[in-house]
């Protein structure tokens, strides 16, 4: 049955990666029925359910190219706790005249002290760094259906009678959001049939407006410089929000650390007090071992994988990137952000570095508390 398509998307069927394009189960491949859908596509007509299948970069690439000769709004869909590694290189370029909504998802992650407009307008602040001028910014959470409704509307407003492209890398939660707009559109009680969606292809799934135009779901990519691209599934729910995070507050003195697992470092270099107070921002259940700056490369290297895990031993010992170490100076206040996984919120006057796997990013920005 090699070469065997999905009579939905066209996809070849394979039974070996769930992740991937046209994944069907060894038992329904193995049947004799030669009108077999593909796992995604099942989920899509039966239970109202989008899953995301990954593009390689030159899909992805031949994708963006075709945005600019389109006239359409494109709805950016970043992960709050991963804002570089969920923004779309030359994004802005391959939109040419078209808008870009960008959509801060998993906001029902962040403690309720912060301020929802301060989080918009480090969004924006940091989108235009990376030359991508977004008309509006929102906030939703995709796994709550907080702000589907206000996101629907919004929609409505700039799209001007025309196609919705909604865009955005693998593990932010663009899947999720789409199913709550079909949810808003469909109805729960009604499944989804072909003609409902008569663009389920590989590449994309319209979902029909009322006035002739479609919101156009798209296959997200892996981003390389995301912390999730170097972690398993089961380690990743372990290390990234899956609640409203809790604040941690440590008393550290001059040269002390905090490893984050093995996943990152936190040095704190020199503060202005014999002991100075910084506040954890991360997931309630991620791991945080205080050492001494002096030991604290010994300390990684004999506990790395067992004390500190995640990644496993095997993993650094073959697939995990090195931590590479960025150094800072706190002019005021500020949140020393770890991609992917928190932040950590410094007095003002601190020098800290803050360690990663190389190729992610750890950034300084104004606390947000």
């Amino acid at each position: 049955m090699e070469n065997e398509r999905c009579i939905g998307c066209g996809a070849i069927l394979q039974s070996t990666d769930p992740d991937k394009a046209g994944y069907t189960p060894k038992s329904v491949k193995a049947s004799d029925d030669k009108q077999v859908y593909c796992q995604r596509c099942f989920r899509l007509r039966h239970y109202n359910e989008i899953t995301d299948v990954e593009y390689t970069d030159d899909d992805f690439l031949n994708f963006l190219n075709q945005l600019s000769q389109k006239q359409a709004l494109i709805v950016n869909v970043i992960d709050i706790f991963d804002f570089s590694g969920s923004l779309i290189p030359g994004l802005q370029r391959f939109a040419g005249d078209n808008p870009i909504l960008m959509v801060g998802n998993k906001v029902d992650l962040l403690p309720k002290s912060i301020k929802r407009s301060k989080i918009k307008d480090w969004m924006r602040q940091s989108a235009n760094k990376a030359g991508i001028k977004p008309v509006d910014v929102m906030l939703t959470s995709a796994k709550k259906s907080f702000q589907i409704g206000e996101l629907l509307t919004k929609i409505e407003n700039l799209r001007n009678h025309q196609d919705v492209y909604v865009v955005g890398v693998t593990n932010v939660g663009k899947s999720t959001l789409i199913n709550n707009i079909i949810k808003r559109s469909t109805g729960l009680e009604k499944l989804i049939t072909t003609s409902k969606f008569p663009g389920t292809t590989l590449d994309r799934i319209e979902i029909p407006l009322t006035d002739g135009h479609f919101i156009v779901d798209t296959p997200g990519i892996i981003h390389r410089n995301q912390m999730a691209h170097y972690l398993s599934p089961k380690e990743l729910r372990l290390v990234t929000p899956q609640k409203e995070i809790k604040p941690k507050t440590f008393q550290l003195q001059n040269g002390q650390t905090l490893f984050l697992s093995a996943l990152a470092r936190f040095d704190f270099i020199k503060g202005t007090k014999e002991r100075n107070g910084v506040v954890t921002y991360l997931d309630n259940n991620l791991g945080i071992h205080r050492t001494k700056l002096v030991n604290a490369d010994y300390f990684y290297e004999k506990h790395a994988g067992e004390l500190l895990q995640p990644p496993t031993k095997k993993e650094l010992e073959t697939t995990f990137p090195k931590l590479v170490r960025y150094e800072f100076k706190a002019e005021r206040k500020s949140d020393l952000v770890f991609a992917g996984l928190g932040w950590i919120t410094v007095p003002k006057g601190s020098i800290v570095a803050g360690w990663v796997p190389e190729g992610v990013s750890v950034t300084m920005r104004d606390a947000m508390i």
